[in-house]
């Protein structure tokens, strides 16, 4: 390995150690609490060696924010290539699942972590396409399956649809990830319950019982 190659893997390896950090300290602390110097502190760096990788604490989120929200993207490329929409919606489900709980660190992260929308933008490099967006394809597919009047006369509207289904699993995975230590909680298995959900939540929105 040349000196060059070396250099590079090293400064990547220093990138992902800052990025786990800030991570881990977002979920902790809160984005308004934590600075770039308790960041360094962490990982015993010299603040001006963290700027050196990221120019201020906005680069720092918009950059973890799209590597995590390409890692939840991959999970999602089975689901995408489904051609029946209503498939395609359990698909999704199943997807957002796995990922919360391979790495439900990513996950608070990305689903609850309040930034400051004026000051950070977390979507902006993967908004609104459907194949690095996990809510843009979720709404895709719920678009096509009102449109091939697979659903109840009702549902009409993608976007709310979208949202009833994401709420409903983003609640169950939440309940989770805050209180699975809680001993007053008798969690049942979240995969078998989430399963369960996504299996009621499709049979409620199907038109005629689903034919």
């Amino acid at each position: 390995m040349g000196t060059k190659e070396r250099r590079r893997l090293e400064l990547e390896e220093t990138r992902s150690k800052i990025l786990h950090a800030a991570r881990d300290l977002f979920i902790e602390h809160g984005y308004e609490e934590v600075t770039m110097r308790a960041i360094a502190r962490v990982i015993d760096y010299t603040p001006t060696a963290i700027y050196h990788h990221f120019e201020n604490k906005q680069a720092l989120v918009s950059e973890l924010c799209i590597a995590d929200f390409d890692q939840l993207a991959r999970h999602f490329l089975k689901a995408a290539s489904i051609a029946d929409p209503v498939e395609r919606i359990r698909s999704i489900g199943d997807a957002y699942l796995e990922f919360a709980v391979a790495y439900p660190n990513h996950y608070r992260f990305m689903f609850m972590t309040k930034f400051p929308m004026e000051d950070v933008v977390t979507h902006k490099a993967v908004h609104d396409d459907p194949e690095r967006d996990a809510y843009a394809l979720l709404r895709r597919a719920c678009e096509e399956a009102i449109q091939q009047n697979r659903l109840r006369p009702e549902i009409e509207n993608p976007d709310e649809l979208a949202q009833i289904l994401w709420g409903a699993l983003h609640g169950l995975i939440s309940i989770h990830l805050l209180k699975a230590d809680k001993g007053y909680l008798h969690l049942t298995d979240l995969k078998t319950t989430a399963d369960r959900t996504i299996d009621i939540l499709i049979r409620g929105m199907l038109r005629d019982n689903g034919k």
